[in-house]
C-alpha cells in the first residue's frame, strides 16, 4: 500500500492508533502482535509477581541458563546478521542491497529489543545494573563487555536509522555510523562467543573457534530475517519493486545458500568431533543426536538448502533455517549445562530441563515485539526508502 507517513511523534501515534481499524497485511499482523504482547506480559508479570522466579525451571542446582537465555542469544544474533544484510550496501558498496537496507536496520533494532527483553526477565532485578556496572567494573569478564558493546551498537544503530530517515544515507557521518556500528556489533558478537568459548569447565561451549561459528550463524539468521520480512511486506514476489524482485532473485538466495552451506560444514564438524572425543563432559552429544529435534534442525537445513540449489524462492527456505537455527540455539546452550559439573557426587546421570509455561510465554513475547514493531515501521517509517528514491 501507498502511505501518508506520518513527520511527527504525534502524527506516528495516530497512525499507530488507526492500524487497529484497518484492513492490509501490516495492519491485521499489528492487531495480532499486540493482543499477543498484551496477553503475553499480563501472564508473565502475574505469574512474577506471585513467583518469582520460581516460575522459571532453573536454578543453580540445576539448569542456570534456561530457555530465556536461548532467545537472547537467538535474537542478538540475528540483530546481528541484519546489521551483515545492511552493511552490504552501507559498508561494503554492493548497491544491490539498498532496497532492503533501512528496512533490516530497523528489524536489527527489533530483534535486539526482544533479546534484551528476554534477559532482563531473566536476570530478575536488571534496573540494578544501572549501578552495579558502573560501581563493580568488571574489565576481565567477557560478560562485562559484551554489554557494553552491544549497548554501543544500539545507540549507534539508531543514530544510522535517524540518518538514513532523514535522507541521508551517503555522507561522511553517515557512512562512518554504519562503519562504526558494524565494528562494533562484530565486536559485541565475539564477546558473547567469548562468554561460552571461554569457559573450559564447560567442554562443549569451550574453544577458540566459537566466536567465529556465532558468526557465521548470525550472518544465516540475520539473511533469513531478512528474506522473511521483505516477503511479509510485499507479500509475494509479483507484488516487489522490480528492485527488491531482483535482489530475492538474484544476489540474496545465492548469498543465503553458501552461508547455510558453510553453517552445515561446521555444524557437522562440531557434532563429530563432538560425538568422537572422549572428553569429559562431551558426552552430552550422545543424547543431541539421539533426540528428535536434532534430526529435525538437520533436515530443515539440509532441506533449505536443497530448495535454494534448485533454484525455489528463498521465503520457506529461510522459515525452514529460522526453526533449524532455534532449535540449534537450544542446543547449544541447554546442553552445554547438562552435565554436572562434578559428575558422579550428586546427579548419576545427564541434568533434565523442561522450560516452564513462563518461558514459553516469554518466547512469544519476543516473537510479538519484534512484528509489532514491524508493522509499526512499514506504516509510520517508510522502510523501503532507499537512496535510488
Amino acid at each position: 500500500m501507498n502511505f501518508t507517513y506520518p513527520k511527527t511523534v504525534s502524527e506516528a501515534f495516530s497512525a499507530a492508533f488507526k492500524m487497529f481499524g484497518e484492513n492490509y497485511r501490516a495492519a491485521n499482523v499489528w492487531r495480532l502482535s499486540v493482543a499477543a504482547l498484551a496477553a503475553t506480559l499480563a501472564f508473565v508479570f502475574y505469574k512474577l509477581l506471585t513467583e518469582g522466579h520460581a516460575t522459571f525451571n532453573t536454578g543453580s542446582d540445576g539448569i542456570t541458563w534456561g530457555l530465556l537465555v536461548v532467545v537472547y542469544a537467538f535474537f542478538v544474533l540475528t540483530s546481528t546478521g541484519l546489521t551483515f544484510v545492511a552493511s552490504m550496501a552501507m559498508v561494503f558498496g554492493f548497491k544491490e542491497f539498498y532496497p532492503i537496507a533501512k528496512r533490516c536496520i530497523w528489524v536489527a533494532v527489533l530483534t535486539l529489543l526482544a533479546g534484551f527483553a528476554a534477559l532482563a526477565l531473566e536476570l530478575g532485578h536488571p534496573f540494578r545494573m544501572l549501578w552495579a556496572v558502573p560501581l563493580g567494573v568488571q574489565t576481565h569478564s567477557p560478560m562485562f563487555w559484551m554489554g557494553v558493546f552491544y549497548s554501543a551498537y544500539l545507540v549507534f544503530l539508531l543514530l544510522k536509522f535517524q540518518k538514513v530517515s532523514g535522507g541521508d544515507w551517503t555522507s561522511g557521518t553517515s557512512k562512518a555510523l554504519g562503519i562504526i556500528s558494524f565494528g562494533t556489533v562484530v565486536i559485541a558478537h565475539g564477546m558473547l562467543g567469548g562468554l561460552f568459548g571461554a569457559i573450559a569447565i564447560r567442554p562443549m561451549w569451550f574453544g577458540p573457534l566459537i566466536p567465529v561459528y556465532f558468526l557465521l550463524t548470525a550472518a544465516l539468521s540475520g539473511a533469513a530475517f531478512a528474506i522473511m520480512i521483505t516477503y511479509l511486506t510485499y507479500g509475494g514476489e509479483q507484488a516487489m519493486p522490480d528492485k527488491v524482485r531482483s535482489l530475492m532473485r538474484g544476489a540474496m538466495p545465492k548469498a543465503f545458500a553458501a552461508v547455510l552451506g558453510i553453517v552445515l560444514v561446521a555444524t557437522l564438524s562440531r557434532t563429530g568431533i563432538g560425538l568422537w572425543s572422549n572428553i569429559d563432559g562431551l558426552q552430552v552429544w550422545g543424547h543431541v543426536v539421539h533426540t528428535s529435534w536434532f534430526w529435525i534442525e538437520m533436515a530443515l537445513m539440509f532441506g533449505a538448502f536443497a530448495m535454494l540449489l534448485m533454484g525455489g524462492g528463498a521465503l520457506f527456505p529461510a522459515l525452514m533455517v529460522i526453526a533449524a537455527l532455534f532449535i540449534g540455539r537450544y542446543e547449544f546452550v541447554i546442553g552445554g549445562q547438562m552435565v554436572p559439573l562434578f559428575k558422579g557426587t550428586w546427579v548419576p546421570g545427564l541434568i533434565e530441563y523442561a522450560p516452564s509455561m513462563t518461558e514459553w510465554m516469554i518466547v512469544v513475547m519476543s516473537f510479538a515485539i519484534v512484528f509489532a514493531g514491524w508493522a509499526f515501521g512499514e506504516r509510520t517509517l517508510n522502510l523501503g526508502a532507499s537512496p535510488q528514491d
